[in-house]
């Protein structure tokens, strides 16, 4: 048997798990409100989406979990006003408006946020960077 080789960390997101009340009713908001691919549901309990590479899965409490408190997501967007702006408009609540986060040596890290329909937070972030950078 060969020695597996050294573990070097993890570089990637998989999959993130958000545990909802209503998989239909937040499969909407993610998908219709947010722009997420939507890729299959698996019954009435689940549904996943994708964002870039990493998979959303939204679930209902199966045994572990409870609605409403999960980890933040982060989104990247290119120009942080117009996608806020136009994610409030598709019906998600304004949670903050876009703000300077921090000025960075390259770049300036700008964030607002956003609620689903159960309270969630959602953030979106940009990394604005400078013409001479």
């Amino acid at each position: 048997m060969n020695s597996p080789a050294p573990f070097s960390g993890v570089s990637k997101i998989g999959q993130i798990a958000i545990t909802v009340g209503e998989v239909a009713k937040a499969t909407v908001f993610y998908r219709d409100v947010l722009g997420l691919k939507f890729l299959f549901p698996a019954g009435p309990t689940m549904a996943f989406l994708a964002a870039g590479s990493v998979r959303i899965m939204l679930t209902t409490p199966q045994g572990a979990g409870t609605v409403g408190r999960n980890s933040i997501l982060y989104f990247k967007v290119a120009d942080i006003a117009v996608a806020h702006a136009a994610i409030v408009a598709r019906g998600a609540e304004a949670a903050s408006q876009p703000r300077l986060i921090a000025q960075m040596p390259d770049h300036e890290l700008w964030m607002a946020a956003v609620s689903d329909p159960e309270g969630r937070v959602v953030e979106l972030m940009s990394e604005v960077r400078s013409p001479e950078a």
